[in-house]
């Protein structure tokens, strides 16, 4: 009697256990598709206004700033720097192809339409199988037409926020993108009028 209330004890262990094993399983499962808070850019004071205040619309920094030298051979020199880098050409394909990678990412967020069509036309010789196992009066075409068409829709539910966080990452890849190609074209035009005005 004993030896049967053992075995029964161990049983229920083992059940207990296993059920245990299973919550574990999809706590860890739930906790694997928990995504975090949306991303908030952190505040960061500045100044009301520069210390010395702008005249009139948009500052410096968002003009041609070397052409305030007034000197054409610079401005010939600079233009032609820049239309001749390899550098700048590569960091321009770069942000493009950014710009690229970001519509391909965000198009994910959309249904997806897929359609095919196809037309197959067969003609079977009269001296082949089945045609020549006909009895001569019969009227067969030997010739056949197939249409075929296809379409697909699918569409993802962002339950998890997967798809916009890639989205999300992409524009920001697409930013960081832009600002290097603004970063290579202010050190070709630094470096090419220092190199002016040092000759």
């Amino acid at each position: 009697m004993f030896h049967r209330r053992d075995a029964s004890n161990g049983g229920i262990g083992r059940r207990s256990r296993r059920w245990g094993g299973l919550w574990l399983a999809v706590l860890c499962g739930l906790a694997g598709c928990a995504v975090g808070p949306d991303y908030r850019r952190p505040s960061v004071p500045v100044p009301a206004q520069w210390r010395s205040p702008a005249e009139g619309t948009g500052s410096l920094a968002d003009l041609d700033w070397w052409q305030v030298f007034q000197d054409p051979v610079l401005q010939d020199l600079i233009r032609t720097a820049l239309e001749e880098n390899t550098d700048l050409r590569i960091t321009v394909a770069r942000v493009t192809e950014a710009r690229a990678r970001l519509g391909i990412t965000r198009s994910a967020e959309f249904p997806q339409v897929d359609g095919q069509a196809s037309y197959t036309n067969q003609r079977f010789s009269e001296n082949s199988f089945p045609l020549n196992a006909l009895p001569p009066d019969a009227r067969v075409n030997p010739e056949t037409g197939l249409y075929q068409t296809n379409l697909d829709l699918s569409f993802e539910l962002d339950l998890w926020g997967r798809l916009r966080r890639a989205t999300e990452a992409a524009r920001a890849d697409l930013l960081a993108t832009e600002e290097n190609r603004r970063t290579v074209v202010t050190t070709l035009i630094a470096d090419v009028a220092q190199t002016y005005f040092d000759l």
